[in-house]
């Protein structure tokens, strides 16, 4: 069970607010939106987006709530979107779909001419 960052106690994982001070846990009420909240100071000194100057939030840099939040402690790798294998093969086939198609009937051309001698 997580902590409340204003009064320390034991809260429930789906509660919205802090049972006991009532503070704020999940932003605009939605469970599926975390807030994250400094105890003491801005987040913004420790934040990713902050830190490479991509951040747009209207509070920055004195925000003490905030729903990007993205630690800059966390390695590129666990941040990073990489799309599967299959993925990219669909991409790639994607782009090249027209030159994969007439490679595909000049191959079949080949075999057939080469056949029929």
């Amino acid at each position: 069970m997580p902590d409340c960052p204003h009064c320390h106690q034991s809260v429930p994982e789906e509660a919205i607010a802090c049972p006991f001070c009532r503070a704020p846990l999940k932003a605009f009420g939605h469970p599926g939106i975390p807030l994250y909240q400094s105890p003491s100071g801005s987040l913004c000194a420790t934040c990713l987006y902050h830190a490479d100057d991509t951040c747009t939030f209207p509070q920055r840099p004195y925000a003490e709530s905030c729903t990007l939040y993205t630690s800059t402690e966390q390695s590129p790798e666990a941040i990073a979107y990489r799309p599967s294998w299959g993925n990219r093969f669909r991409g790639w086939i994607g782009q090249r779909g027209g030159w994969v198609l007439l490679g595909a009937i000049a191959a079949i051309s080949l075999v057939l001419a080469l056949g029929n001698r």
